[in-house]
């Protein structure tokens, strides 16, 4: 519950500039209700995947110490909006998410800013890969799941570097679900049985790979990540950081160990969470709450007095 504060508080701030245009001020409005939050969580807490650098504060950045440095040692993962263009204009799908692992166990990716993604459910496990064609990797998951080929949903980045991806999904016989923004959510929805989303695939964000892995452990669900610099320089810096940029990375390299908890609050209306409504004198908050050494996933329904945040 208090990670569920921390980013309940960052949704509920962000929402002045739903629809506003300005992704700049939303994101700053949510990183600082965030801040304040995290500070009171009782952890000692590591931001391994982080909203800014050092010379950028007060922003959440890589490297940063939260909460009040008591109770156990943990890795932590931040995005107080994961969708700030979805937000701005008002769009769906706009998130503020924590996932937090045990110490170590977190891949800290933050020197190579994309990675390939393939996420599917527990059928994908073995039956997928990032090596193998995409029309080969739908088909096998339809064998593995008894679903027909043309009911198949794919989950893509709407993005001109994934032309050719969504025209051979296409002409594998599948259909598409693009995304403007907000691939964690689409990674979460690929994995639920919930949904109609059967796998979620292309270039993304490498710190929202890492979180979407710690969601996934908790869910059951099955990911291949590999890193992809955008050029030598970053390349260079990753294995400078010791990243193999070529290895194909499964889930437990992403996050090792049983012990990850993810926490989302919807922003904006979307599949895995309604958004911040405004009721009368109460301000209405839904969550997700996923923990993995537990199995389980929890809806959480906040109502909170307007009049405390306005």
């Amino acid at each position: 519950m208090e990670l569920v504060r921390a980013t309940e508080a960052a949704a509920i701030r962000a929402v002045p500039f739903i629809g506003r245009g300005d992704k700049n001020a939303a994101d700053k409005a949510a990183v600082d209700a965030m801040r304040v939050f995290l500070g009171t969580v009782n952890f000692d807490g590591l931001i391994v995947i982080g909203e800014g650098e050092k010379d950028e504060a007060p922003m959440l950045f890589n490297g940063e110490r939260v909460g009040n440095g008591k109770g156990p040692s943990c890795d932590i993962a931040v995005d107080p909006i994961d969708g700030t263009s979805l937000t701005a204009a008002g769009r769906q799908n706009a998130l503020s998410v924590i996932a937090v692992s045990s110490r170590g166990t977190m891949l800290d990716a933050s020197s190579v800013f994309y990675m390939d993604k393939i996420v599917t459910g527990a059928a994908g496990r073995g039956v997928v890969s990032l090596d193998a064609p995409i029309g080969d990797n739908i088909r096998e998951l339809s064998k593995a799941t008894g679903k027909p080929v043309g009911e198949m949903v794919l989950a893509v980045l709407d993005r001109p570097r994934h032309a050719e991806l969504i025209d051979a999904i296409r002409s594998a016989g599948a259909g598409t679900r693009l995304m403007s923004d907000g691939d964690v959510a689409g990674g979460i929805n690929a994995a639920r049985w919930q949904t109609r989303i059967d796998m979620c695939v292309g270039m993304g964000g490498s710190p929202e790979g890492i979180t979407t892995a710690c969601a996934l452990k908790a869910i059951g669900g099955y990911m291949q990540g590999r890193l992809a610099p955008k050029d030598d320089a970053e390349r260079a810096g990753a294995v400078a950081a010791g990243l193999d940029v070529d290895k194909l990375l499964e889930l437990d390299d992403m996050v090792s160990g049983d012990n990850t908890f993810f926490v989302a609050t919807g922003v904006t209306d979307g599949g895995l969470v309604d958004g911040v409504r405004r009721q009368g004198p109460i301000i209405r908050t839904e969550s997700i709450v996923l923990r993995s050494k537990s199995g389980t996933s929890r809806r959480v329904i906040g109502e909170h007095l307007a009049s405390k945040w306005l």
